[in-house]
């Protein structure tokens, strides 16, 4: 277990585990998480730098890739269609309820997630923003159509029997590793709606951005806080990390849990590298939520 505080925009706090996050956040308001894939790993969800964690073995599609080539929207289809039933069966761990039992109680102003697992809405806490979307719902990228990820799994199932049954290690994103030669054959379909349109998961994908109205909604959150809490993220990707450093520049206090250093360890006033799951459920006890 290490525990260590590191210069920040107030007086580094010391205690021993889930005791200095108490510390930290007791009598604060409007307090904001800011969480990401180490928060989903106790739910059977691999993230890809944490301790807990593996490397990505191929390449992310991008979405110029997954909008420009009909043989990469196969691929990705077919991936994703098997890497869909780890996310599916996933169900929120101690460290969701912890975080819902922390904004039932008025403690938390705000859930701000990296995930795309949806599982801190399971956990109910249907206010949180999913920053880069979420895998249970499809778009049209023709009509703009949304539909539930379940019938679409349905749909390619029809399509593609038996594939889904292929064994294969799931990623955090909810794709699969497989075999270029698996996903050759792979049906595609098409949206109901309108019958032609290509059809996405509703994620950011990498070379997308985030919606600014979404981003702006965070910027809000994060601006009317009183401390930033980050919850299982490695702050690696921008996207995240923009919060931490706008916390930063505006002398609000930033809290960071996770298991490895993080590219916000220098702003933090707090740093614990400690599992979610039991830390978050003393902190949440420790503040009577």
């Amino acid at each position: 277990m290490d525990i260590r505080t590191v210069p920040g925009p107030v007086d580094p706090l010391v205690g021993d585990g889930a005791e200095a996050l108490v510390r930290f956040l007791d009598g604060r308001g409007a307090v904001v998480v800011l969480s990401g894939a180490g928060l989903s790993t106790e739910s059977g969800i691999p993230d890809y730098r944490g301790v807990t964690g593996r490397r990505r073995r191929s390449v992310p599609m991008t979405f110029q890739e997954f909008t420009a080539d009909e043989d990469s929207r196969r691929r990705y289809w077919a991936r994703s269609h098997v890497g869909w039933q780890a996310i599916a069966r996933a169900r929120p761990n101690a460290g969701h309820r912890a975080v819902t039992r922390l904004v039932r109680s008025g403690l938390l102003s705000g859930v701000i997630t990296q995930n795309v697992d949806g599982l801190q809405t399971a956990a109910g806490t249907p206010e949180t923003i999913d920053l880069h979307g979420r895998l249970d719902r499809v778009v049209c990228l023709g009509c703009g159509d949304h539909s539930a990820r379940t019938h679409l799994d349905e749909r390619l199932a029809r399509a593609n029997p038996g594939f889904r049954d292929i064994a294969a290690a799931a990623n955090a994103d909810g794709d699969a590793e497989l075999p270029a030669a698996h996903a050759a054959g792979f049906r595609v379909v098409p949206c109901e709606a309108c019958g032609v349109g290509t059809l996405k998961p509703d994620v950011v994908f990498f070379g997308e951005n985030v919606p600014a109205e979404r981003v702006q909604r965070c910027y809000d959150l994060v601006d009317a806080s009183s401390a930033l809490l980050v919850l299982g993220s490695s702050l690696t990707v921008m996207s995240g990390l923009r919060f931490v450093r706008r916390a930063a520049r505006a002398g609000t206090p930033v809290a960071i849990v996770n298991q490895g250093t993080t590219r916000g360890d220098a702003l933090a006033a707090l740093r614990l590298d400690l599992p979610l799951g039991p830390t978050l459920t003393a902190l949440a006890d420790g503040l009577g939520a």
